[in-house]
């Protein structure tokens, strides 16, 4: 299969510049080509668009039965493709396993969910029968992240097929590897030509296809593109907008008892991933006293255990490096100008040095103030709290609101914490990062825009259209007042 892009049921070259992209622990080139030009993109969407009315006429059982070979396809390519994300990313081969298994069963969850939130559902009233079917939109364009560069596309490609829309997929620069991945994947289940179209490129190929005669984006990345795309489509609001975006997200610990089972929930809610989750813990807060200086020399020691290190080292890591050089060097400029080293606390967790690695940090704050953004990597800020009470008011001081949690043992904590936090995905002694696949996934302020992905993908690949029917003409004129004899 030569060529970079997917268009029009063929593989062809791009006519844009050259992109590289490396493996973040060792620089060894995993992919390069050439990227899409605006012409390029320009011909993905018309693609996308000449396959829609088709695609979307085909009966539901046509478009499951396409994405169940898609999932046999993923199945039986599952080792090869965990071991290319890892190279890609630098993630665990643990993780990028899960990733893969997280794309199969998002087949079986989006049938689910199309069913039960935008199926067809009928009812009969005294005129006719009310039916209430859902339509959908037309070509989507999908950009994607880095950090889930299969997974999280993937979870919004599944519902927009399922639901009859086409799709134009640019994977980030980061990672086009994956991209093709997927592509190949879908691909080889048999999709018609020109229902999924693949484009690689940066920022200007993103710019291309935003600026294309789209029907909906879909978008996992940060709130400062999310704020970008919310301006750039004002004046086009039939473009249906779907943003998943990052958070400043907190996790308080009131009232646990087990000071090393509470560290643990801390470093897997802080630190997974590398800190390259738009739902990991940012900032945590304790309590002020003994019982919170016992979770955090807790979760000092058990944050020094953990091994930093190749996603094919022998020790098993439980985190890889950062996904570039340029991404490290960015996270500790950023947390070098917000905390300095006075309130960083000893760590000692051995990380390889230089480039893309970074080891984890933990920062302990008084009163200063610190900016509310999001730095993507393994960096933790603590405050403390005189009461649960504070302790939640500072866990809602931050304009995101993507995810949150509590760790206690106390039912009447989590009671009042559920009630008043505000955050889109809101976990009782379970790290910040976790979601199930049943439910929804986003989050308030500028974490999104209140169309949550993963279970309610289903809600913005199509639209509702409510009908009044009966099978013949009937005689309504009695029904009509005000009529001369």
């Amino acid at each position: 299969m030569s060529g970079e892009l997917h268009i029009k049921g063929g593989w062809r070259p791009g006519q844009g510049p050259a992109l590289t992209s490396s493996d973040p622990a060792t620089g060894e080139i995993v992919w390069q080509g050439a990227t899409a030009s605006a012409g390029d993109v320009a011909d993905a969407v018309a693609s996308a668009r000449a396959a829609f009315q088709g695609w979307a006429d085909q009966p539901r059982e046509a478009r499951i039965a396409v994405l169940r070979r898609y999932q046999k396809v993923l199945e039986a390519r599952r080792p090869a493709m965990a071991e290319a994300l890892s190279r890609e990313t630098g993630k665990a081969l643990w993780e990028t396993t899960a990733e893969v298994g997280s794309m199969i069963a998002k087949v079986d969850a989006s049938i689910a969910a199309y069913d039960e939130r935008t199926g067809e559902k009928v009812s009969n009233t005294a005129f006719g029968r009310a039916v209430l079917r859902h339509r959908p939109h037309g070509v989507m364009a999908v950009l994607g992240p880095f950090n889930f560069p299969a997974h999280l596309p993937n979870g919004h490609i599944v519902p927009a097929l399922l639901a009859g829309d086409t799709v134009v997929y640019k994977p980030s620069e980061e990672t086009p590897l994956a991209g093709r991945l997927l592509a190949e994947a879908l691909v080889e289940a048999g999709l018609p030509s020109g229902v999924f179209n693949l484009v690689q490129g940066g920022r200007e190929t993103g710019a291309a296809l935003v600026d294309q005669d789209i029907d909906g984006l879909l978008f996992t990345g940060s709130a400062q593109a999310g704020a970008f795309f919310r301006r750039h489509f004002a004046d086009r609001p039939h473009v249906i907008l779907a943003l998943e975006l990052g958070g400043n997200n907190p996790l308080v610990v009131w009232d646990a008892a087990d000071a090393e089972a509470a560290a643990a929930l801390v470093v897997q809610s802080a630190f997974i991933t590398t800190g390259q989750r738009c739902s990991c813990a940012r900032r945590l807060i304790l309590p002020e006293g003994l019982p919170g200086d016992a979770v955090l020399e807790a979760l000092v020691a058990l944050t020094g255990r953990l091994v930093v290190g190749p996603w094919n080292g022998a020790d098993g890591p439980f985190m890889g490096p950062l996904i570039s050089a340029r991404a490290a060097e960015l996270a500790r400029s950023a947390a070098d100008a917000r905390y300095g080293s006075t309130t960083a606390l000893p760590v000692a967790t051995r990380a390889p040095e230089g480039g893309a690695w970074f080891a984890p940090r933990i920062y302990h704050l008084g009163d200063e103030a610190t900016p509310d953004e999001e730095i993507f990597a393994p960096i933790l800020q603590v405050r403390r709290a005189s009461s649960l009470d504070q302790a939640i008011s500072m866990a809602n001081d931050t304009r995101y609101g993507l995810s949150a949690g509590l760790i206690s043992d106390d039912s009447e904590h989590w009671d009042l914490f559920q009630k008043r936090i505000r955050a889109g995905v809101a976990n009782w002694n379970r790290p910040t990062t976790g979601a199930a696949g049943t439910a929804p996934f986003g989050g308030l302020g500028d974490s999104g825009n209140h169309r949550p992905s993963a279970y309610y993908a289903a809600d913005y690949c199509a639209w509702p259209m409510a009908s009044f029917e009966a099978d013949r003409v009937l005689p309504t004129l009695a029904e009509i007042k005000g009529l001369r004899p």
